[in-house]
C-alpha cells in the first residue's frame, strides 16, 4: 500500500480508519490482528508537523463508537446515551456564571477560521469558523449549509434560562446534546477559551447582535 505523507486526512487514510474500526467489532484473533496493523499502517501514514501531533489520531472511547457507527456498525441506544450523559457532565459553566459577553467579539470568532492547524503557532488565536457550517447573519452570504441555520437564533428562541443553558453545552460540547454530532468540541476540546465562548453566545443570543437584529453592523 502507497503510504500517503501529508498532515491532514486523505481518503485513502479515512478509509483505512474506518475498516480498522470495522475489523474492530469482529470478536476473532484475525480480527483483532488485522485491526492493530491497520491503525498502525494510519499513524505511519502521517507525519507531525508543527501543532499537528500524531496523538490527534487516537481515539476516545466516544470517538471509537462513533467510527463503529459510522462504518456501518449499530451504536446500542446505551452507548448513545452514555455519550451525551458523559459529556454534559464535562461541560463547565463560566467561573463567574455569567454566560453572554461581547456579540462583536463573537463574530470575530465566528468569522476566523485560523487556530490548531500545522502553519500555527502556540500564539494564534483560535477561531470558530461558524460560517463554515451555519448561516448566521443577512449580511454574509458565504456560508456553509452542514449545520442548521442560526440566523435569528436567539429571536427565534429566546434567551431564558434553559435556552442559555442549551446553547452553551452545545457549543462547550456538541456531543452534549448529539452524539456523534460533527460540530467541534469547542469548549471540551480548548479550541475556544471561556471568554470567546461567552462572545460567541452573545452573538446568538443578544437582541442587538448581528443574528438577531438585521439593523446591527458587525
Amino acid at each position: 500500500m502507497r503510504k500517503i505523507r501529508t498532515t491532514r486526512p486523505g481518503l485513502a487514510a479515512l478509509g483505512l480508519f474506518l475498516a480498522a474500526n470495522a475489523a474492530a467489532q469482529q470478536p476473532t484473533p484475525k480480527a483483532a490482528v488485522d485491526h492493530q496493523a491497520l491503525v498502525a499502517e494510519l499513524k505511519d501514514s502521517f507525519v507531525e508537523r508543527g501543532l499537528a501531533k500524531l496523538d490527534r489520531i487516537d481515539q476516545s472511547t466516544m470517538q471509537r463508537a462513533c467510527s463503529i457507527a459510522d462504518a456501518g456498525g449499530e451504536m446500542p441506544a446505551e452507548t448513545a446515551l452514555k455519550i451525551t450523559q458523559e459529556a454534559a457532565a464535562n461541560v463547565k459553566p463560566p467561573a463567574d456564571g455569567n454566560y453572554i459577553g461581547d456579540w462583536r467579539q463573537g463574530e470575530k470568532v465566528a468569522q476566523n477560521g485560523r487556530g490548531l492547524q500545522f502553519s500555527d503557532t502556540a500564539k494564534t488565536i483560535n477561531g470558530g469558523n461558524c460560517y463554515a457550517c451555519h448561516q448566521m447573519t443577512k449580511a454574509e452570504i458565504s456560508f456553509g449549509n452542514i449545520g442548521p441555520s442560526l440566523y435569528q437564533y436567539g429571536k427565534l428562541r429566546g434567551n431564558g434560562k434553559e435556552m442559555v443553558a442549551y446553547t452553551w453545552n452545545k457549543i462547550y460540547d456538541s456531543h452534549a446534546t448529539m452524539p456523534c454530532s460533527n460540530m467541534p468540541r469547542f469548549g471540551a476540546a480548548g479550541i475556544l477559551t471561556e471568554q470567546q465562548l461567552k462572545d460567541v453566545m452573545a452573538l446568538l443570543l443578544d437582541p442587538q447582535s448581528a443574528v438577531n437584529d438585521d439593523q446591527a453592523k458587525p
